[in-house]
């Protein structure tokens, strides 16, 4: 099972991961946001139900995505991007849409600074 971790992250918290992981120690995959705001800003709830359409789904086109959720082919063409620009989903060669995860764990701490 392929888990992806969505997160915040600093950048010395990334480069830590990436230090860590050329030192050989395996870090898992993540998906890290400079901010909370850019996390929400981001993954909004209608991404987030396309994001919940696509888990295990294998590759699907825009359209086959669309109808899963029930959502205009446009709309879902403009999130799909969305996700695709910040490396949730990513793009097969045949122009297919997959998300390559199982399971989405989402991993932040919220704090007045």
């Amino acid at each position: 099972m392929r888990t992806v971790t969505l997160g915040v992250s600093s950048r010395e918290e990334m480069s830590a991961r990436f230090v860590a992981a050329f030192k050989g120690n395996a870090q898992g995959a993540h998906i890290s946001f400079a901010s909370h705001e850019l996390l929400f800003q981001t993954l909004t709830p209608l991404r987030w139900s396309l994001i919940r359409a696509v888990i295990g789904a294998g590759p699907l086109s825009i359209r086959e995505i669309a109808r899963r959720v029930a959502r205009d082919v446009k709309g879902v063409h403009r999130d799909v991007h969305a996700l695709l620009d910040v490396g949730i989903l990513e793009r097969n060669a045949d122009g297919t849409i997959e998300f390559p995860y199982d399971v989405v764990h989402v991993d932040f701490l919220l704090k007045n600074d």
